[in-house]
């Protein structure tokens, strides 16, 4: 099974223009992220796809591997399916390029979804974690998810997903991390299909692939990513390193 990762690198940000291309310990964040990639040893190959000739040169010019996208994009999926249609993989690894702190052991549990589905019933594999502050499970910009006995997703929402109606039942409120992983043709089937109308109002690009049929295995892990989307973090993010 050949296992590579993609890192989708827009330039512009809503609320930090060209984070990525920014100083991170004498190196830029794509950069870091794309060595944290590659120092995982878990990829086959490891790609930076981007619509941006500053990001495209700055990963080549060290030796990595870019791919320039042709279209213009409104998702990741999009974006890394287009890069991916020609090349002969089997799981396609969707690694936020604001993220230069990669933890492997998540990673590892995902493509584990992969290499134990032998009848291949997955289509998707992603992360999700316990959430219990109410204000976390409220925050609509901490999208939820429930699953079904099998950790099958049911159904990912900005809002609080099962709502409490009857509390005291052992509900579990669960956060999705945004990391994925796609066997190849469920990347390229959401490429050719139009985004249907829970995708819009949500504007969750993996409600696309549930409105589908397609199948999303989710695993449970305590790790939390550390992204990069404004100069504060910026700043966290060099103190740490």
């Amino acid at each position: 099974m050949k296992i590579i990762a993609v890192i989708p690198a827009r330039y512009a940000s809503t609320r930090f223009p060209a984070k990525l291309m920014q100083d991170l310990g004498g190196k830029t964040v794509i950069s870091r992220t794309y060595d944290a990639a590659v120092q995982t040893n878990l990829f086959d190959d490891v790609f930076v796809v981007t619509d941006s000739d500053l990001i495209y040169d700055e990963i080549v010019s060290q030796g990595g591997k870019a791919i320039m996208s042709i279209k213009e994009h409104e998702s990741g999926s999009d974006r890394i399916a287009e890069a991916i249609e020609n090349l002969d993989v089997d799981v396609v690894v969707n690694v936020q390029g604001d993220e230069p702190f990669i933890n492997k052991e998540p990673l590892e549990k995902v493509l584990e979804v992969f290499r134990n589905d032998t009848n291949q019933q997955v289509d998707l594999a992603s992360l999700m974690r316990q959430i219990t502050n109410p204000d976390d499970i409220k925050n609509p910009n901490n999208v939820k998810v429930v699953v079904d006995q099998n950790n099958f997703a049911l159904y990912f929402s900005r809002s609080m997903i099962p709502y409490p109606r009857e509390e005291n039942v052992g509900v579990l409120y669960m956060q999705h991390i945004g990391i994925y992983a796609f066997r190849k043709q469920a990347l390229l089937d959401f490429y050719s299909l139009p985004m249907k109308s829970l995708e819009a109002s949500e504007k969750l690009e993996q409600l696309r692939y549930l409105e589908y049929g397609k199948r999303i295995k989710m695993v449970e892990t305590s790790h939390v990513g550390i992204g990069i989307d404004t100069p504060e973090d910026l700043e966290k993010a060099r103190k740490m390193l």
